[in-house]
């Protein structure tokens, strides 16, 4: 397998040529190449072990980063001057390199990005619900997992890994994976994961969630037992998990 990485902000990571997206890997992410066939390639995605499709063209050779980008969503402009041509937006959690700093921006291969908006490697969150209050408003998408727009597991995905824990790309492998599963009744704290058929949200506290979700077509806060009501009514069954981490 061939080492290589992301070079455009969000890629779509596909099913099959053609097919559906199942995830997508930001501008920075490194990836083993398994097999190229007609301008795809089959991958394996070293921050979660997720396969799929992209197009050949959108990876380039590693060059290990040095930095991520910490903002929710960050520019990179052509000089070092926010009135400078913005060549292009990158989501939180994109790894870049940089080659040189100021006291307000970085220099990468790529152009210049605020200094306010990144932190380097080795420097991890503390609180994943903080870090994913950071997406409110981002726009559901299915498979997201950009600022661009993300679903319930890209949700808990980006604030787990900015925490520096491992976590599965799907709300299914979420729920095996991830903490101790506690016995129905028990409390719910900042910081727990309600899982359902499906579906996945953060405890911001014990009377809210906070999930990226269809029903708000965004990720937004909403009140706990209105929401457990709300999933059951619409066909999508009760709570399957409450577990702690």
């Amino acid at each position: 397998m061939t080492r290589r990485q992301i070079t455009v902000p969000v890629v779509d990571l596909l099913r099959a040529p053609g097919g559906p997206r199942d995830r997508q890997l930001l501008f920075g992410d490194t990836v083993r190449v398994i097999e190229e066939r007609e301008g795809m390639s089959r991958l394996v995605a070293d921050k979660d072990g997720y396969s799929g499709w992209v197009p050949a063209d959108v990876l380039g050779p590693v060059t290990e980063a040095t930095h991520w980008v910490s903002a929710a969503a960050t520019h990179v402009y052509a000089r070092p001057d926010m009135k400078s041509p913005d060549r292009m937006s990158l989501s939180f959690g994109s790894r870049i390199a940089v080659q040189s700093e100021s006291d307000t921006f970085v220099e990468t291969g790529q152009g210049f990005i605020p200094k306010v908006h990144v932190q380097p490697e080795g420097i991890v969150m503390t609180d994943p619900v903080s870090v994913a209050e950071l997406f409110l408003g981002t726009p559901y998408l299915w498979g997201g997992n950009s600022r661009f727009g993300l679903d319930c597991s890209g949700l808990v995905q980006a604030a787990l890994l900015a925490c520096g824990c491992p976590c599965p790309g799907d709300s299914g492998d979420q729920e095996a994976a991830l903490g101790t599963a506690l016995p129905p009744g028990s409390a719910p704290r900042r910081g727990d994961l309600l899982f359902w058929k499906g579906h996945v949200a953060w405890v911001a506290d014990p009377q809210t969630l906070l999930h990226a979700n269809a029903w708000h077509m965004a990720v937004q806060f909403e009140p706990l037992e209105a929401a457990i009501e709300r999933i059951a009514a619409q066909g999508d069954g009760p709570v399957t998990a409450h577990k702690r981490l």
